[in-house]
């Protein structure tokens, strides 16, 4: 018998005498599996957001998970998401700083989603453009810092992407 299945059939057992225990009927054995399978989609949507809200501390908002009701009645995670703030700083040195950030909160996961890769990739966009703005400063001498410094301000606002996992 392989580790696997005998993880499985202890998780199923476990599951048979909770469920024997408060005098719910019995699961079909197909049920029990969705179960299980269920509770691994739970935790991994979990651990995915928790990583998230982890490596962009101060950027991120709390997760929101969407949930489906298994064959046991109870409420399991299947997607989820946290939001982040993914807005330019004040100056283009402090945006090329928080666009590291982002891309460490999107990359965060074991397994980053495409939606985790986009936001990273705008993220080292933002990081690209701050740079040359701070660097067109520092070709002028500094001169024309204000200058370049209201260019970067004015730049149109873009709505903040959401970074999901949809299992």
């Amino acid at each position: 018998m392989a580790i696997g299945a005998l993880g499985a059939s202890g998780s199923l057992q476990a599951l048979q005498s909770a469920r024997a225990a408060t005098g719910q009927a019995a699961l079909t054995p197909e049920q029990q599996q969705q179960v299980v399978r269920l509770k691994q989609i739970d935790q991994k949507v979990h651990a995915h957001e928790a990583a998230h809200q982890a490596a962009g501390a101060g950027l991120t908002s709390g997760a929101s998970y969407q949930y489906v009701r298994g064959p046991d009645g109870r409420q399991y995670a299947v997607a989820g998401e946290v939001k982040i703030d993914v807005s330019p700083a004040q100056t283009p040195s402090q945006t090329v700083d928080k666009a590291k950030r982002i891309q460490a909160a999107a990359l965060a996961p074991a397994d980053p989603s495409a939606q985790d890769r986009a936001v990273a990739a705008q993220a080292a966009q933002m990081a690209m453009q701050a740079q040359a703005e701070l660097s067109r400063a520092n070709q002028a001498g500094g001169l024309d810092r204000n200058a370049a410094l209201a260019a970067y301000d004015n730049q149109e606002p873009v709505p903040a992407p959401t970074l999901s996992l949809f299992a």
